[in-house]
């Protein structure tokens, strides 16, 4: 009996090449695929992360800067030392002193406004607050206010103001309220914004006064806010609405004290956010608009977006004559 034997073929090397080829397109595929997915989770991703943060940084400014100037009942007088205003136990250690004759954390006896608002760019305005260090060529802006609501219980760290229409006693909440007829009591405060880098982060800030250590405490509002601008908004014809704006620059002496029938009505603020993370896929050639001034480009590998909010002054300071 005869046996017949069949020989069983293998693949041959040109099959083998082809199947080889075949299987390095298709990983090759699913390598880009998986790639730029990555790179759109990645984009993503820093686009959430900038809208978030500069949303926050502005729902944190909007609040305090529309207050600025609030001074309880005497609200839009200017308070004179001596007059209108007494000052009791309110002497401030490392204080944050601005430009003009009466810009400290509290009114002095000297002749001139006293200033609930100030401001200037770092590196580029001739005067500026030596108890801080903010990055160079971004905007720093000081303010004064009241706190609301009205205080019911004293903190013995804290300032704290008492007001009529008449009449305003600054004090601190170590001591006993003053016995001012007819006033209420309010929390007195003392804001710088300003941008610093936290190492390689730029970090919005916020100085604010306290009995204790003065204007020295600091908080770290947002990261990834690099830059700031803004512009001031003055009403000239008497109608409350802001006839022009214009930067930090152009703002004189007579406009920060609100004479020459100019009133600072509202403020416009613009923030450049940063991505926390460089993304090596992408480089940033932009430009970025900032009211009058332009960043950009920084052919980095940070992604950035512009935000920005016009902020009307809810208590604007009476026109001195």
């Amino acid at each position: 009996m005869m046996r017949i034997f069949r020989s069983q073929r293998g693949m041959s090397l040109v099959e083998l090449m082809v199947a080889m080829l075949i299987s390095l397109f298709l990983t090759a595929g699913l390598f880009t695929m998986f790639s730029m997915s990555s790179s759109n989770v990645t984009t993503t991703s820093q686009f959430n992360q900038l809208q978030e943060n500069g949303r926050i940084a502005l729902a944190i400014m909007e609040r305090d800067l529309s207050q600025l100037g609030f001074m309880g009942d005497i609200t839009g007088a200017d308070l004179i030392v001596g007059s209108d205003t007494t000052l009791s136990g309110t002497a401030v250690t490392a204080d944050c002193v601005g430009a003009g004759l009466n810009n400290a954390s509290f009114p002095n006896t000297q002749l001139s406004h006293f200033r609930r608002l100030w401001g200037y760019e770092q590196g580029v305005s001739a005067e500026s607050l030596a108890c801080i260090t903010p990055n160079n060529a971004t905007d720093v802006i000081q303010i004064k206010r009241l706190m609301g609501p009205p205080a019911t219980v004293l903190t013995a760290t804290r300032y704290y103001a008492a007001s009529t229409q008449n009449e305003i006693i600054f004090f601190n909440g170590s001591a006993a309220a003053p016995g001012l007829a007819n006033s209420r009591i309010w929390e007195y405060q003392h804001h710088v914004y300003f941008i610093r880098n936290d190492g390689t982060t730029p970090v919005l800030r916020r100085r604010t006064l306290s009995i204790n250590n003065g204007m020295n405490n600091e908080e770290q509002l947002v990261e990834g806010i690099e830059n700031m601008r803004i512009l001031y908004g003055f009403d000239s014809n008497g109608d409350g609405t802001a006839d022009s704006y214009m930067p930090v620059q152009n703002v004189t002496t007579l406009m920060w004290d609100n004479e020459l029938f100019q009133r600072l009505v509202s403020l416009r603020v613009f923030l450049l956010v940063r991505s926390s993370e460089e993304d090596r896929t992408y480089k940033n050639d932009n430009t970025y608009k900032l009211g009058d001034k332009t960043i950009g480009p920084l052919n980095d590998k940070y992604r950035r977006k512009v935000v920005s909010s016009t902020i009307v002054l809810e208590n604007p300071i009476l026109i001195n004559l």
